[in-house]
C-alpha cells in the first residue's frame, strides 16, 4: 500500500484549505456564563463540565453544576412559553402528565401498520374484484360499504357494516344455506370473523375515541404546529418537495465537485507527473453505494455516499483503480448535519476495514467503479482517528488521508446554534425535566434542584456521552460544512 497514492495533490489541499468555512463555530469557553439566552448558557455549563472532569473522575466543581441547573430550569421555562414556547416540548409535557394523551400516543405510534393490516383485511373479503363475482346485490352492497369505510378510516362503520354483513342470508350460514352464490359467501363469513377480531380494529376504534379528548385535542394542536401529521397529504407533500429540494441540493454539489475535477484535471496535465500516463485522472461519482464484500457490520453505519472526488491511480491498466480524493455529503441544514454525523463516523470505519490488497466494485450513478483497498482502508483508519478525537482540527488531515466534507446551500445562522438540536430535546425530554415543566404548569415554583438527576446522568450516563460531548461534535461538524456557492467559487477560481 502506497501512503504517496492516497496523499491529496498539493491544489486539492490548499483549495480545501482556502474554502470559506461560513458555519464555523467560536470556542465556547470564551463566552459569558451570564448569557441572555438560556440555550446558550447550557451549553456553556456543559463545555464547563466536560472541561472540569479530572483525569481521576472528578466530577466539576459545585458552581458549574449550579449554572448548568439554573440555565436547564430556564431552557424548560422557556419552552413552555404559549406565545415563543416548543410545541414539541409541550407536547411531550401533556403525554408525560394526562394518561390519555399518553394512550393516545402509544396507540399512534402503531397506527399506520394497523390501518394497512385492516385494509389488507378488507381487500381479502371486498375488493372490487371479488365484489363483481358476488351475485347477490345485499351482499355485493354490503362489501362496497365494507370497503369503503375502509378506505376513509371510518372505524366504527366498518365494524357495523362488517355485522350487517355477517348476519345476511348465506353469510349467516357460511354459505351453507343458500344463496346466489355459496361458494363466494363461504370466503367472506371467515374473513368477516377475522377482520372483527383482529386487535388492530380495537386499537383503531380507542383512538378514534381518544381523539375527541380536550388534552388530546390540545396535544394533537401541538404537534400540528410542529409539522403536518403522518399520513396525511400535506405530509406527503411535505416529503416530495423535501426530495427534490435535496435533488437539486445534491446536483449543485456534484457540478461544483465536478468543476474542481476539471480544475485539479488541467493541473495534473501542466505539471504532467502526477499521474504518469493519465491525462484526465480526477472524476467524480454520485450516490457511491458501499458493496457489501467489504468484511464489517454496515449496521447503522452511511453505505451510500453522496459525491465523491476520485482519482485514478497510475499503473492500472485497463482496470482503472481509484483512489478517494475527498467524500462530500449533502444536508440541507447544520442540524440534519451534526444528527447524520455519528452515522457518518460509523460509514468511514466502515471503509477502513477494506483489506489494502484487494479492490472493490463499487455501484454508482455513473456505473461501476473499482475502489482500491488501500486507499479505503487509510482513509476508514483517519475518520476512526478521528471518532476516537473529535477536537482534531477540522477542516485539514494532517495524516495526508482524502477529506470529507459537509456541503449545504442553507445561509449561516447570524446567530449560531451552540447547543445542538438532539443535546437540546434530550435534555428536555429527561424524566425530571418534564417532571419540572409539570410542577411549573400546575403553577408551583419547583427548586431548580429537581433537576439534578439530570445532571447525574449528563456525567455518568453513556447515554448522555452524546451530549457531555456535544460541542466538539457540533464544532467539527460546522468546520466540515462547507456552502454550496462557496466551494464553487473556490474550484473555479484562478
Amino acid at each position: 500500500m502506497s501512503l504517496l497514492l492516497m496523499t491529496p495533490p498539493p491544489l486539492l489541499d490548499r483549495l480545501l484549505q482556502i474554502v470559506t468555512r461560513r458555519y464555523r463555530l467560536p470556542d465556547l469557553t470564551a463566552l459569558a456564563t451570564n448569557v441572555a439566552s438560556p440555550a446558550v448558557a447550557v451549553a456553556v455549563a456543559i463545555e464547563r463540565a466536560r472541561l472540569s472532569i479530572g483525569p481521576d473522575g472528578a466530577p466539576p466543581p459545585s458552581e458549574v453544576r449550579q449554572a448548568f441547573l439554573g440555565a436547564l430550569a430556564q431552557l424548560v421555562r422557556q419552552a413552555l412559553r404559549e406565545d415563543a414556547g416548543d410545541p414539541v416540548f409541550q407536547a411531550m409535557m401533556l403525554r408525560h402528565r394526562v394518561a390519555a394523551v399518553r394512550e393516545y400516543a402509544s396507540l399512534s405510534t402503531h397506527a399506520e401498520q394497523d390501518r394497512r393490516q385492516l385494509r389488507g383485511a378488507v381487500n381479502a373479503i371486498a375488493h372490487p374484484g371479488r365484489r363483481a363475482r358476488t351475485a347477490d346485490a345485499d351482499q355485493r352492497a354490503a362489501l362496497e360499504r365494507l370497503h369503503a369505510a375502509a378506505t376513509q378510516g371510518d372505524w366504527p362503520a366498518l365494524e357495523s357494516t362488517a355485522r350487517q354483513l355477517r348476519a345476511l342470508p348465506g353469510v349467516a350460514a357460511d354459505g351453507d344455506g343458500g344463496g346466489s352464490a355459496p361458494l363466494i359467501a363461504s370466503l367472506i363469513a371467515p374473513g368477516i370473523d377475522k377482520l372483527l377480531a383482529h386487535p388492530a380494529l380495537a386499537r383503531m376504534q380507542r383512538l378514534d375515541a381518544l381523539a375527541s379528548h380536550p388534552r388530546v385535542a390540545a396535544y394533537r394542536a401541538l404537534w400540528s404546529r410542529h409539522g403536518p401529521e403522518a399520513g396525511t397529504a400535506t405530509a406527503t407533500s411535505a416529503g416530495v418537495a423535501s426530495r427534490e429540494r435535496g435533488a437539486a441540493a445534491e446536483a449543485a454539489a456534484a457540478r461544483a465537485l465536478a468543476v474542481m475535477a476539471d480544475r485539479l484535471n488541467a493541473d495534473a496535465r501542466y505539471r504532467a507527473a502526477d499521474v504518469p500516463g493519465t491525462a484526465s485522472p480526477y472524476r467524480i461519482v454520485t450516490s457511491m453505494r458501499v458493496p457489501s464484500t467489504i468484511p464489517a457490520s454496515h449496521d447503522r453505519a452511511k453505505s451510500e455516499w453522496d459525491v465523491v472526488l476520485l482519482r485514478q491511480r497510475p499503473g492500472g491498466g485497463d482496470t482503472h483503480d481509484y483512489d478517494i480524493c475527498l467524500l462530500l455529503e449533502v444536508k440541507a441544514s447544520v442540524e440534519a448535519a451534526t444528527t447524520d454525523f455519528p452515522r457518518l463516523l460509523r460509514g468511514l470505519r466502515l471503509l477502513g476495514h477494506a483489506d489494502p490488497d484487494k479492490r472493490y466494485a463499487f455501484d454508482t450513478n455513473e456505473g461501476t467503479v473499482w475502489l482500491h483497498g488501500g486507499s479505503l482502508h487509510a482513509f476508514g483508519m483517519r475518520g476512526a482517528d478521528r471518532q476516537k478525537d473529535p477536537e482534531r482540527d477540522g477542516h485539514r488531515d494532517e495524516s495526508g488521508v482524502a477529506a470529507f466534507l459537509y456541503c449545504c446551500d442553507a445561509p449561516a445562522d447570524a446567530t449560531p446554534r451552540v447547543l445542538g438540536a438532539a443535546s437540546r430535546m434530550q435534555l428536555l425530554s429527561a424524566a425530571a425535566s418534564l417532571d419540572y415543566a409539570s410542577a411549573l404548569a400546575e403553577g408551583a415554583d419547583p427548586e431548580v434542584s429537581m433537576l439534578a438527576p439530570v445532571w447525574d446522568q449528563l456525567l455518568t450516563s453513556p447515554r448522555w456521552a452524546t451530549v457531555l460531548h456535544q460541542y466538539p461534535m457540533l464544532r467539527e461538524v460546522r468546520e466540515r460544512m462547507v456552502h454550496t456557492a462557496d466551494l464553487l467559487a473556490v474550484a473555479a477560481s484562478a
